[in-house]
């Protein structure tokens, strides 16, 4: 089948790539020439494990190209999935402006090729408000009248696991408004499901509101962890404990019941924030949404204030070292990162900061240029007045605690992501703040 990718982002490029791999013909279309022209040359603009071995090789077997040329990308597929960005406005709707002009574009290239061309598949994937479908839709049917389908197709990708997540759905959602286009979606995703997990055919407005309600829901239990973790520490309780016999419970499960610095990157924060606003719009008031995203950004503020009761509230003048940039593992988003929230207290109360990041460290020097980057992670703890671990890389969980002790000014270690024992850092002598534990005071 003859497929185009409108976008060149983390939904585009893994879609494209993965649909690729199975047989399809793929163009990725994209207005950014320097971007594509990257594609071209193969580099891959986003870190994602396992995506660009999938890029090289379906580009080299001919079946995936990256494209500014529009009148290509539209004329001869099948189906044309909108997989632009939907960044948050001011007052956290989503900005659907790049969904709705490629849609444009759509309807000049099938109106172009008349009323005998065969009709074309648009399939929505950007995560948009419910009813923005069929905005597209109405675009289009008012600047043609040829034949088209209309399909809503959210993605479920996690960063850093994208790849694994596309070939490897837990299941795929289709919005459709005929039976034509949910088979051909159908067939595209058959390969994907060989295990029996569901392809899911429903209503458009519901599909949208699938992706929303998942989001909302993951973000949902992040902020509940994080709210009781931080009980347990006006009670003397440990939260670790506390996990495992909640989530023992069959009925609750342990998935992203992690207590930590709360979500960030490009999805929860947004979706979540999209979440009220499309309540606010309907005259509805999304008071539990309202709270989740409250909770997240006084989780970053609340571990702030442990760094700074640390030092008796003087800490201008003090250095501490980054370990994570990113706002999770394998990946180099930092959108929403909970680290930024840390360095930008730190900087603004006087703080010299440095941070290390497997690969994220780049994409921080455009935000905050007054935090030095190093290269290697025990660099950054050179002089330094304690350590802040942000991002739970695998890197960071089995460190030389003696070089660390070493390098450090004085033995104090802020865990944001609770990925170290606190009996080891007892042990150790070290000063150890954690998320829902007891803090530990060093030697």
């Amino acid at each position: 089948m003859k497929l185009t990718m409108v976008g060149t982002g983390y939904v585009g490029l893994v879609t494209g790539a993965c649909l690729a791999n199975t047989g399809n013909d793929v163009i990725c279309l994209d207005i950014d020439r320097p971007k594509i022209d990257r594609l071209n040359r193969g580099e891959v603009p986003i870190y994602e494990p396992s995506l660009r071995d999938l890029i090289v090789r379906n580009t080299s077997a001919g079946r995936l190209t990256f494209s500014t040329d529009k009148n290509q990308a539209y004329r001869d597929p099948q189906v044309i999935f909108i997989c632009v960005g939907t960044p948050p406005n001011e007052d956290g709707s989503a900005d659907v402006t790049h969904v709705l002009a490629a849609a444009e574009d759509i309807a000049r290239a099938i109106d172009q090729l008349g009323p005998s061309a065969a009709p074309k598949l648009v399939v929505v994937k950007s995560t948009v408000p419910v009813g923005t479908s069929h905005r597209v839709r109405d675009l289009i049917r008012s600047a043609t009248k040829n034949k088209f389908y209309i399909a809503n197709n959210p993605e479920f990708l996690k960063e850093g696991s994208a790849v694994s997540d596309f070939l490897k759905p837990d299941r795929v959602i289709v919005g459709v408004e005929d039976e034509a286009a949910g088979e051909i979606i159908r067939d595209l995703y058959e390969p994907f499901v060989r295990q029996g997990n569901p392809i899911y055919i429903m209503d458009v407005r519901s599909s949208e509101m699938v992706k929303y309600a998942s989001n909302a829901m993951l973000a949902t239990k992040i902020s509940f962890i994080n709210e009781m973790a931080n009980l347990c520490e006006h009670y003397g309780a440990d939260i670790r404990s506390v996990r495992e016999g909640m989530c023992a419970d069959h009925r609750i499960g342990k998935s992203f019941l992690y207590p930590g610095l709360g979500y960030g990157g490009s999805c929860f924060p947004k979706d979540t924030l999209a979440v009220v606003r499309m309540g606010r719009d309907a005259g509805f008031n999304c008071k539990l949404n309202a709270a989740v995203h409250e909770v997240n950004q006084d989780q970053r503020l609340r571990f702030w204030k442990k760094i700074e009761d640390h030092f008796g509230g003087r800490v201008s003048g003090k250095s501490l070292a980054f370990w994570g940039i990113a706002f999770k593992p394998e990946t180099d988003d930092i959108r929403e990162a909970p680290s930024l929230t840390l360095m930008r207290c730190a900087l603004e109360a006087g703080v010299n900061v440095k941070a290390y990041d497997p690969v994220a460290a780049a994409n921080l020097n455009g935000q905050l240029p007054k935090v030095r980057t190093v290269e290697r992670m025990y660099d950054a703890l050179d002089g330094a007045d304690g350590l802040v671990v942000c991002t739970e890389w695998s890197e960071f969980r089995n460190p030389d605690f003696d070089q660390i002790a070493k390098r450090l000014r004085s033995k104090t270690i802020f865990d944001g992501r609770n990925i170290y024992r606190r009996e080891q850092m007892q042990r150790l002598g070290f000063s150890y703040y954690c998320i829902g534990r007891p803090d530990v005071k060093g030697k």
